[in-house]
């Protein structure tokens, strides 16, 4: 596997990189072609908090994790556990996907089986989108208590779905 490491308002020394190379490979086993792929990990400071965030693009899927901690190894162990613990705890779900379209090639003997139920759909909801612009949406997922929100454009009549980010920001996503 290919790892593209970098570090955003952080310096990283060689010993930092060799500990992220070596965390990072363990996840090789769980893949057929490792060496064809390529991840990008992110290092960077935000207040006392050291962010290690792992990006591992497989074809149509994309395998990501993001982890703060105060200790930069520490962050480094959890990020690789929470990687492991999504392809756990996915391997069903990616088993079939593999079935059908051949796009998600890992090696399913490596993986004991997880300890949780499957999670399923329990409720679904029909929503009335009325037109509002960002700031309306904005107040109503406030007002609502949601980490995100669907609405339609009062101007374009195209769908977007605001959320909360990690940071306390919020961002949008336009629907095509």
């Amino acid at each position: 596997m290919k790892l593209n490491i970098r570090g955003k308002n952080i310096q990283l020394t060689p010993a930092i990189k060799v500990y992220i190379e070596e965390k990072i490979g363990k996840i090789e086993k769980y893949f057929e072609n490792s060496d064809e792929l390529s991840a990008t990990v992110i290092v960077r400071i935000r207040d006392i908090d050291r962010i290690v965030e792992v990006t591992i693009p497989v074809k149509k899927l994309i395998l990501r994790a993001e982890v703060s901690n105060k200790d930069l190894y520490a962050a480094v162990d959890l990020v690789v556990e929470k990687l492991e613990r999504q392809i756990r705890k996915n391997k069903t779900r990616m088993s079939k996907r593999n079935k059908i379209d051949k796009v998600f090639e890992l090696k399913f003997e490596n993986i004991e089986e997880p300890h949780e139920e499957e999670k399923t759909i329990v409720k679904r909801k029909v929503i009335d989108m009325k037109p509002m612009c960002e700031e309306e949406a904005l107040l109503q997922m406030e007002l609502l208590g949601h980490e995100f929100f669907a609405f339609k454009y009062a101007d374009t009549g195209n769908i977007a779905i605001l959320y909360r980010r990690k940071d306390g920001n919020y961002g949008i996503m336009d629907l095509k």
